[in-house]
């Protein structure tokens, strides 16, 4: 391999650097949202570019504690070599109190088309004391071939389950290699060691309607495992009783969506929090009406939902939990657009309640660069408005 290759592979790590990015662009969202132990806040996204394309880095920004308006970028995950692109990625607190930065990296040769070489890669990164003023991070590593969008769960036993997609032949443009075509699916990576090592466990493959799957995992109260996928119909479900090495034939969930991530997690309180699309019938993909639901019976039911913001173009949410019980939804509205990365704060009483009690803020935004902050209106005739 010569050097002009050797600075095109996607297997060699990106840079890091500090600061937001000078050069303009024209394309943000897909984020990700984590708190730390301290009460200090980051969130992720990526952009670069006209689209997804070549271009696209990753944005790591923290909360300035002294302005809690404030969230400027810290750090810049940029791969040097061209046409290898940073996307997807996921923040997540792990048990020990260190903040990990997952994303994934893939060769790309043209905005919106070929996004994707086929094998594209989980990387990781781990800042060991994020609450520390200036937080060091580890040198990058690649995990495995694929790419994971969501953050882990713990299983009971300690176990850290990540979901890990081999995208599908001509997903994203790429060619799926033959080495790979066996465990092309909804993955599940496995750590019984604190991250020290991941291996491939299980998969499930949805065979009707696939996409990205972008899929998640819950450990349900009788030790048996739910894993939820998208899909172009909205979500399909599989489940495995024997730790995530099995798994039942992917079929579709009662849970509708218009063919978009959603994001699910256990609260501390047991109860599950779920944030996704209203979607009515018959199917529509059109992304709108983002609402928070409660289950307290491991998903047989849900609350009748918290609007959380009732445009359309609003998308990808995720979410933490802060040790007070406070939830931090991250998502993003109008990525080509206005490219918005809003934040809307809020606990499990006001989905109970139905009501958010304060507009999202906004974090960020494409058409205001400077760092001030814009409320989104989202209570009273103002929600009518805007519906």
């Amino acid at each position: 391999m010569d050097d002009a290759d050797r600075l095109n592979s996607p297997l060699l790590p990106p840079r890091f650097l500090p600061g937001a990015p000078d050069e303009p662009f024209r394309f943000q969202g897909i984020p990700g949202i984590e708190a730390t132990r301290g009460g200090n806040r980051f969130a992720v996204w990526y952009g670069g570019g006209d689209g997804e394309g070549p271009q696209n880095f990753l944005m790591l920004a923290r909360r300035n504690p002294k302005n809690p308006n404030e969230w400027p970028i810290v750090l810049r995950v940029v791969h040097p070599g061209r046409e290898i692109r940073c996307f997807d990625a996921a923040l997540w607190l792990d048990p020990a109190g260190k903040l990990r930065l997952f994303w994934s990296q893939s060769r790309c040769r043209e905005t919106g088309k070929d996004v994707s070489d086929g094998v594209n890669g989980v990387w990781q990164s781990v800042c060991a004391e994020p609450d520390a003023p200036v937080p060091n991070w580890t040198r990058p590593e690649r995990l495995c071939d694929g790419i994971m969008l969501n953050k882990p769960c713990i299983a009971s036993d300690g176990s850290w389950l990540l979901p890990v997609s081999v995208w599908g032949d001509g997903i994203g443009g790429g060619k799926l290699p033959e080495s790979l075509r066996d465990v092309s699916g909804a993955n599940l990576f496995v750590s019984t060691d604190g991250g020290q090592s991941f291996r491939r466990r299980g998969l499930a493959r949805v065979e009707e309607g696939r996409l990205f799957d972008e899929h998640l995992f819950v450990e349900r109260r009788d030790g048996s495992l739910l894993m939820l996928i998208r899909t172009l119909y909205g979500i399909a479900e599989s489940r495995s009783t024997d730790g995530g090495q099995s798994w039942t034939p992917p079929q579709r969930s009662r849970l509708r969506g218009p063919g978009s991530r959603f994001a699910l997690r256990r609260l501390k309180s047991g109860s599950l929090l779920l944030i996704n699309h209203q979607c009515g019938v018959p199917f529509s993909p059109v992304r709108e009406k983002l609402t928070a639901y409660l289950s307290d019976d491991d998903g047989e039911s849900w609350t009748a939902g918290m609007m959380i913001d009732p445009r359309t173009g609003v998308s990808y949410p995720d979410f933490t939990e802060e040790s007070n019980g406070a939830i931090l939804c991250v998502y993003d509205r109008d990525r080509y657009g206005d490219g918005e990365i809003l934040l809307a704060e809020f606990t499990p009483d006001d989905v109970r309640k139905g009501v958010l009690p304060r507009p999202p803020q906004t974090i960020s935004a494409l058409r205001n660069r400077t760092g001030e902050n814009t409320e989104i209106p989202t209570t009273g005739e103002q929600i009518k408005e805007l519906a």
